[in-house]
C-alpha cells in the first residue's frame, strides 16, 4: 500500500483499496470524498475487510462515508479532528498516519538454503519516456491517462493488466499464469462492475507475446495500451493496432511483481 500510494505522492487526491496486496479500486479526483467514492466503486465487494490507503488529509465527509464499511486498516498523511472522532469511534478497525519516511531500498526473499535480495522497484517510466510505437498517437490527455494505468499495473501482481478510464481502476486480472488470461479477468471484472471498457486504457506489467491481447482489448472497446515491449512478436501486436486504429506505447521497463 505505502509503495502504490507513493506513486501519486503531491499530486490531486487518490485513493486505494487493496486486498490480499492488489490494489481492487483507485481512482484520483478533485476531492478526497469523490477519489474514495471511485475507489469504492471499483470493487465494492472486495473493498470488504481491505486496506485503504490516501494522498492526502481525510476529511469529515469521507471519514462518513468510508466508516460505512468494514476496514482492515485506513492510511493517510493527515486526518480532520472530526475524522479521527468518526473513525476511532470502532475499536476494531486500524488508522494510522502516513509519515514522510523513505521506503527500504533492498527487499529480502527467503529460499533453500539462504537469502535473495534485490533492489526495490522504484522506477516509474515518465509520460515523456512512453515510446509510441503505433500510427496512431496519443495527445497529451490520453498520454496521461497511459502514465496514470503504467503506475496501478505496476503493484499487481503478475501476470497482471490494469485497465483504467479517467483516473480510475474499472478493471484489473493479477496471478493469472497467462497474459491473455489477466487481460480477459480485468475486462471480465470491468463490466461486472458496471463499467464499459469502451474508451478505456490497458496497462500490461510484461510484454505481450502473441498479438492475441491487443486484439481482445480491441474487441472489448479499449482504445490505448501501453506495455514494456521487448517480445520477439512485437511486431504482431504493432500490425494488429495499426490495422485497428489502436494506440500503443512502449515504457521499456518490465515491472513483474512476484
Amino acid at each position: 500500500a505505502l509503495n502504490l500510494i507513493n506513486e501519486f505522492r503531491g499530486e490531486k487526491p487518490t485513493v486505494a483499496v487493496l486486498k490480499h496486496t492488489n490494489p481492487c479500486g483507485l481512482a484520483q479526483r478533485e476531492t478526497v470524498f469523490e477519489a474514495w467514492q471511485a475507489a469504492l466503486a471499483g470493487d465494492p465487494v472486495s473493498a470488504f475487510g481491505g486496506i485503504i490507503i490516501a494522498n492526502t488529509t481525510i476529511d469529515e465527509a469521507t471519514a462518513e462515508a468510508i466508516n460505512e464499511i468494514f476496514y482492515e486498516a485506513l492510511v493517510a498523511p493527515a486526518f480532520s479532528e472530526r475524522a479521527k472522532e468518526i473513525l476511532l469511534k470502532k475499536k476494531k478497525r486500524i488508522v494510522l498516519q502516513l509519515k514522510d519516511e523513505r521506503l527500504p531500498a533492498r527487499q529480502f526473499k527467503s529460499l533453500l538454503g539462504g537469502v535473495l535480495q534485490q533492489d526495490a522497484d522504484f522506477k516509474s517510466e515518465t509520460p515523456e519516456e512512453l515510446r509510441p510505437v503505433t500510427e496512431k498517437r496519443a495527445d497529451e490527455a490520453l498520454l496521461q491517462e497511459l502514465f496514470f494505468a503504467n503506475r496501478v499495473v505496476k503493484h499487481l501482481k503478475s501476470n497482471a493488466i490494469a485497465v483504467t478510464k479517467n483516473r480510475q481502476l474499472i478493471g484489473m486480472g493479477c496471478g493469472q499464469t497467462s497474459r491473455i488470461d489477466a487481460l480477459r479477468q480485468a475486462i471480465e471484472k470491468a463490466r461486472r462492475m458496471g463499467f464499459d471498457p469502451a474508451g478505456s486504457v490497458l496497462a500490461s506489467d510484461a510484454f505481450f507475446p502473441f498479438a492475441d491481447s491487443v486484439e481482445a482489448a480491441h474487441k472489448a472497446g479499449i482504445s490505448a495500451v501501453v506495455q514494456p515491449g521487448g517480445s520477439i512478436r512485437d511486431q504482431d501486436s504493432i500490425a494488429y493496432c495499426n490495422q485497428h486504429g489502436l494506440c500503443m506505447v512502449f515504457s521499456g521497463v518490465r515491472h513483474f511483481k512476484h
